[in-house]
């Protein structure tokens, strides 16, 4: 359960919990403020046996596909208004799709690790059990995009990438995004091998500032502050980035996490991190801009 800290923290974050039907989420409030519906969900509040009630939104060969939709349904209801989601089949790379229509119920086929639009009513969203989530949003152009950044993604400066296709395609400019980084697995928790720590001493001049060594080889990684560093170097302003202080391993009360569940129970469920803009009928009657 969060304590009066945790609440404290989040609000200073810049984030505030929806909540609906037992289902809760949390919503990054600069976001929604321009425009972009946003949420990062938890496991609470769902009908799926991870051991129980959990709000599993992805992977249905280990969760009966009825619980899944029934999840997705309670979840997107936190949102309000109506959406078409737009998902992907994740594969730790660098790709980017840009979605310039509304999808077909599931559209999650197409093998990529962000997502971008500047339709109204498309709901993109990422699944994650301890990579990171960023959503980014532009409300200059109405562009938003939402991001996987695992390791081998943020290795890959998947953020970058994303906000290099926003550029391209609608004329998005650094400055103007706000972005949500969300809960992951976290430098108290996240060990990797020394394959890890010397791929990113390969790629990136600050490295070292990312590990604290644990063993011979092996170090915990910060991979939020990795994005953190990938988001100022790309021209996002340190001020319109907010990032969710909580850790998905050491955080079982609220998170899945591949990493500790799939050692205790064989199997986790998954996150979804959606941004979406919402459409300008929608936003007019909740006093946001279109």
């Amino acid at each position: 359960m969060e304590t009066i800290t945790d609440e404290l923290e989040l609000a200073r974050a810049g984030f505030h919990w929806l909540a609906g039907e037992g289902a809760r989420a949390l919503s990054c409030e600069p976001l929604a403020r321009e425009g972009f519906a946003n949420a990062f969900s938890t496991r609470a509040g769902g009908v799926s046996p991870f051991p129980s009630d959990a709000l599993n939104l992805a992977g249905f060969d280990q969760d009966a596909r009825e619980n899944i939709l029934e999840n997705r349904r309670r979840f997107f209801r936190l949102l309000g208004g109506s959406w078409s989601f737009s998902g992907c089949w994740q594969v730790h790379g660098s790709g980017v799709r840009v979605v310039r229509e509304q999808p077909d119920a599931l559209s999650e086929q197409e093998h990529c690790d962000a997502l971008t639009t500047r339709e109204p009513g498309v709901l993109l969203g990422v699944k994650t059990a301890d990579c990171v989530p960023v959503l980014l949003g532009d409300a200059r152009t109405g562009a938003c995009a939402a991001v996987h950044a695992g390791w081998r993604g943020t290795l890959q400066g998947i953020v970058a990438r994303a906000l290099s296709k926003m550029r391209e395609e609608f004329g998005t400019r650094p400055a103007d995004v706000r972005a949500a980084v969300g809960p992951a697995a976290l430098d108290c928790c996240y060990e990797v091998g020394p394959e890890v720590v010397e791929a990113f001493r390969g790629r990136f001049a600050r490295a070292d500032a990312l590990f604290t060594p644990t063993a011979e080889g092996r170090a915990l990684v910060d991979l939020h502050r990795a994005n953190l560093e990938q988001l100022g170097d790309a021209g996002v302003p340190a001020e319109r980035v907010h990032t969710l202080p909580l850790c998905t391993i050491c955080r079982p009360d609220l998170f899945f996490s591949y990493r500790r569940d799939k050692k205790l129970h064989g199997r986790t469920g998954r996150h979804l991190s959606v941004i979406g803009r919402r459409n300008a009928d929608f936003a007019s009657r909740n006093g946001e801009a279109a």
